[in-house]
């Protein structure tokens, strides 16, 4: 059966009713609050009313037009739900408005709120709580927060600026309208100057593995300067990476707006790679990093190359005798070597090299690295992605079969063992009790046990969807870094090959074991992780 609703909305004065300022147009975001309920419910809205400048708190029901006529409606059977917004929208007198609750119920209505629920009358707790609730509303500082809240969300979704300073980045310009105190609105518009230097701050995050730190000292050193004609500071940089806004989508608490291109200065792909990094970085995800410690110096390894002899880290260092460079002859550099550093400090037992020329293990580092994007290249990617794909779907199927198989002969047993009970009580089986029972727990046990494998299991293979996009996902990535290597500079190349590489352990004679933060089989990359100079 059908659900017709009847809507009742209404604003205390004239002031709040305001079309044109979506910040204060209370009528339509009730609207618009009872028809996403209703739809939600599977419900169809009738029949609409509002009350457009009248006190609930004032005015008694029996002077409130809108308001009978919901009632003889109510009489004549036309509708079978009243739905408000809040329950204070019907009224907020304490000795009358509870009753005319009551009366709706009692007449075959169910009155229900979007924030709040449906009112019952069932028993007498049903009956205080309803009063007690419209005696609290005189103090409605919280209603009011929550209306607040709505109404900001709504104007975020419509893609207005919900209020105070522009982001760095953008102007605020006057759009025309008035709010009700008769002051102009302002909307947000792109500052083509602050624009440009937000977009270097992502660049260097993202693609070249710059800090906070680094990237505010780099623009200080060119002389860019912050809104307030200060020099930078690193918490500023912090707050424009995690800022949505320059994706050209508005926040406010939950709510949000489309995109909107007008506003937009970086991609969502950028913004979303920066929160991986910043994640990355953060000290609780230490295990699993996948962007360089430090993306300074000369060396293509950071923070995730060690001595494979007795596990401590290497340490990047110079000594001070200066060589011919190999690119300029006229120009000397001082020699970079990755050292031990449990050997050095004599913390280890190590049998190893103390160190390893940077440009060596840099070398090697990078044919590996080049001999990946080459593969990856070489084969069609519907050829690499859909026969993982396969494989990978066969074998959750397998498995699902294995558990299933295990699961039922499990659950026979049982119940082979719970017919056996029987035939105890009867003096009919050669079981005691005691021992029985025992097998009982333990083929319940067993199970259980079982039936958890076999839910997880069958998620797994329902996944597939997950496992493909994925798949699709991690190989677009490599792509798109392979396409960046060759020109990128050495900051870009650091992020990649971290990207890449979790671990890299170095043996005498630059031996290198390689563990990947990629699934190199999945991809039929079948390459030895045990590589040499």
């Amino acid at each position: 059966m059908e659900n017709r609703v009847y809507c009742l909305y209404r604003v205390s004065t004239d002031k709040q009713v305001d079309y044109n300022d979506k910040s204060q147009a209370d009528i339509p975001m009730q609207r618009k609050a009872c028809h996403r309920f209703a739809e939600e419910k599977g419900w169809t809205i009738i029949h609409e009313e509002q009350e457009d400048g009248v006190s609930g708190h004032k005015v008694r029901a029996e002077n409130r037009d809108k308001l009978q006529i919901i009632k003889e409606h109510a009489r004549q059977g036309k509708f079978d739900i009243l739905l408000v917004f809040m329950f204070d929208r019907i009224g907020r007198i304490a000795d009358e408005t509870p009753f005319v609750v009551e009366w709706f119920v009692k007449n075959g209505v169910q009155v229900w709120s979007t924030q709040e629920g449906e009112q019952r009358f069932d028993n007498h707790t049903d009956k205080l709580t309803n009063y007690i609730r419209f005696w609290q509303a005189d103090g409605e500082s919280e209603k009011t927060s929550i209306r607040t809240k709505t109404a900001l969300g709504q104007l975020v979704e419509d893609g207005g600026f919900k209020g105070g300073m522009a982001p760095y980045g953008y102007d605020l310009v006057k759009n025309g309208r008035m709010n009700k105190r008769k002051h102009e609105l302002y909307e947000l518009a792109v500052n083509e100057a602050e624009a440009a230097v937000v977009r270097i701050i992502f660049e260097k995050y993202v693609n070249e593995g710059f800090g906070a730190q680094r990237i505010a000292t780099y623009l200080n050193r060119l002389g860019y300067r912050a809104r307030t004609g200060k020099n930078w500071h690193h918490a500023t940089i912090r707050g424009i990476i995690c800022n949505l806004t320059y994706t050209g989508v508005l926040r406010s608490g939950e709510s949000r707006s489309q995109v909107l291109p007008y506003l937009q200065l970086i991609s969502q792909e950028m913004f979303d790679s920066a929160q991986r990094i910043r994640t990355s970085r953060a000290n609780a995800a230490e295990q699993d990093r996948t962007v360089p410690r430090n993306i300074g110096g000369q060396s293509l390894l950071s923070g995730n190359v060690f001595c494979g002899h007795c596990g401590a880290r290497l340490a990047l260092t110079t000594n001070g005798k200066a060589y011919p460079c190999a690119e300029d002859p006229n120009r000397v550099v001082k020699r970079v070597r990755y050292i031990c550093y449990g050997k050095t400090r004599k913390q280890t037992e190590c049998d190893g090299q103390t160190g390893y020329t940077a440009h060596i293990l840099d070398g090697i580092i990078d044919k590996v690295i080049r001999q990946i994007f080459e593969r990856m290249k070489s084969v069609p990617k519907s050829e690499i992605v859909n026969a993982r794909y396969r494989d990978k779907m066969e074998e959750r199927k397998l498995l699902l079969q294995s558990i299933r198989a295990e699961h039922a002969k499990a659950a026979a047993e049982l119940d082979m063992l719970k017919a056996e009970i029987i035939q105890v009580l009867r003096g009919e089986s050669t079981f005691s009790k005691e021992l029985l029972s025992g097998m009982v727990s333990e083929a319940e046990a067993k199970a259980a046990a079982l039936q958890k494998q076999l839910t997880t299991a069958q998620t797994a293979y329902n996944e597939g969807q997950a496992v493909l996009n994925a798949l699709n996902a991690q190989y677009d990535d490599i792509i798109s870094w392979a396409d960046m290597y060759d020109q990128a500079n050495l900051e870009a190349k650091k992020m990649i090959v971290n990207c890449l590489i979790k671990r890299v352990e170095v043996c005498r004679d630059y031996k290198l074991h390689i563990d990947f933060n990629i699934d190199l089989e999945q991809f039929s990359l079948g390459m030895d992780v045990t590589v040499a100079a």
